[in-house]
């Protein structure tokens, strides 16, 4: 069995079509066509079926992917066995959100990369009620996100660190007039969000819905940054955890307004397949994420990888 027509098959799954993993692996069309057929023909199975005019995963084909990713990720523990950190080499497929990867991840990603530039890392921003599903089916090796429960028995779930949610408004306007610590109102004020399915939003939703608190506009937009700037500019308030927003508090763009949830915080996990091939880059990245949410004091642990 062709190891090539594996990572075809994990290529297509990650993008979505035959296309677009001819693209990612700077293949033919008719390339990636010719060794899905060929698998295909080894296994004695049909992988993919035509729907409309795209060709999509039979339920033998979505089957078969963590087991193709556990090959995979054997080959990648085989070739990295004895070698030092700087030596390792793969693929390591992330599904994190935005605020997690625009606000929290950045310097621990420079530091691992520093010290394993030959790993190819794949990062796929992702809704936290969508990754658990994507590391389940192997399209990703591993998600990082906040806890949002129900996890099947085959996910294996580690705890990293909680995050406290803060309401923001602009450092212009009134606290007093969006109190959120009096029930039975209707705001006259809009309400942001990049995205009314992540968790915290949904967390506030039902908060202020348990209090009789609405508010009459609603504006969704799809990047965090873009979320506090608006807020910045006073076009309304926006209900993020508090690390998104720090520099701006400090600055005094943005303030903290009193709600009567003010305790409310979000819990950060990694999550993997209970039965993933561990292999040791695959071990060191958890191993350095972990340090990494839980340290502090800005050090390094035993790998090298700094945090701040």
């Amino acid at each position: 069995m062709d190891i090539k027509a594996l990572k075809t098959l994990r290529a297509i799954a990650e993008t979505g079509s035959f296309q677009a993993a001819a693209n990612q692996l700077n293949y033919a069309q008719s390339t990636v066509t010719f060794q899905v057929q060929q698998l295909e023909r080894e296994l004695a199975l049909q992988l993919f079926e035509k729907v409309g005019r795209k060709m999509v995963f039979t339920q033998a084909g979505k089957d078969l992917l963590p087991a193709i990713d556990n090959i995979l990720g054997t080959v990648t523990a085989m070739k990295n066995y004895g070698k030092a950190t700087a030596a390792f080499t793969g693929d390591l497929r992330i599904a994190i959100p935005d605020t997690l990867l625009t606000y929290r991840m950045q310097p621990f990603l420079k530091a691992f990369h520093a010290a394993a530039p030959a790993v190819q890392l794949s990062l796929q921003m992702a809704n936290c009620f969508a990754i658990p599903q994507r590391v389940t089916n192997g399209t990703v090796d591993v998600g990082v996100h906040y806890d949002v429960g129900s996890y099947g028995p085959n996910l294996v779930v580690g705890r990293l660190r909680d995050f406290p949610l803060v309401l923001v408004a602009s450092g212009q306007r009134d606290p007093a007039t969006v109190n959120l610590q009096v029930s039975h109102q209707r705001l006259d004020c809009a309400l942001i969000t990049d995205d009314r399915e992540s968790i915290y939003h949904k967390r506030f939703s039902a908060a202020i819905a348990e209090r009789d608190i609405s508010f009459p506009h609603f504006l969704e937009i799809g990047s965090v940054e873009a979320v506090k700037q608006s807020v910045i500019s006073n076009l309304g308030v926006a209900y993020l955890p508090k690390f998104v927003v720090q520099p701006e508090l400090d600055t005094g763009q943005l303030q903290v307004l009193p709600t009567a949830f003010a305790h409310e915080t979000l819990t950060a996990v990694y999550v993997y397949r209970k039965n993933k091939e561990q292999s040791s880059l695959f071990t060191e990245f958890i191993q350095s994420l972990v340090t990494a949410f839980t340290d502090k004091n800005k050090s390094k642990n035993s790998s090298g990888f700094g945090y701040d």
